[in-house]
């Protein structure tokens, strides 16, 4: 029996979610709705280099950001979780490439299993998937966990500490 990859493309996932006011997010890596570079995949021709982010425009009542990448089009009902940033202070309004978390911030265990950034890495042949970076502005200076959080737990924690959120989205298909 072939096994079909193509599926219908997944609706926005944070379309889903109580609507907040958004700003702005930007990458000196690729521009929203591109193609990410192969450095930032997790693929043969990439290294796993998380992209450069910068954010502005957010409320001033923001006491800190967390930072994710989340594809909606992985195979399975959950997508994949392949970047979660907690407890990011709200001095930092960027990521270099390759980043360097800021004191006090931890990277949550992805659904690889790492507590890192890890790149794109659609099914060879698979559509084309969708690599949603977000940045949401909290309302608190730290959410209160730590790094053995699950990232589709606080990703759902932070819907009840959002004050606004910047979406970017990079694509890729091997």
């Amino acid at each position: 029996m072939a096994v079909n990859l193509t599926r219908p493309v997944a609706p926005d996932p944070y379309s889903l979610l109580p609507p907040v006011p958004d700003f702005t997010l930007t990458s000196d890596d690729f521009r929203h709705g591109e193609r990410i570079p192969d450095v930032h995949t997790n693929t043969d021709a990439g290294r796993n280099v998380s992209p450069q982010l910068s954010w502005e425009g957010f409320p001033d009542a923001t006491q800190s950001f967390l930072v994710s990448c989340f594809d909606p089009d992985a195979p399975g009902p959950a997508g994949w979780w392949h970047w979660t940033v907690a407890d990011v202070p709200v001095t930092t309004t960027s990521l270099a490439t390759g980043a360097e978390l800021p004191a006090g911030a931890f990277a949550l265990r992805g659904d690889d299993g790492d507590a890192a950034y890890r790149g794109a890495a659609p099914p060879p042949g698979d559509q084309v998937h969708r690599y949603f970076f977000v940045v949401h502005a909290l309302d608190v200076p730290t959410l209160g966990f730590g790094p053995d959080m699950m990232p589709g737990a606080a990703n759902t924690a932070v819907i009840f500490h959002t004050l606004a959120r910047a979406i970017l989205v990079g694509t890729y298909q091997r």
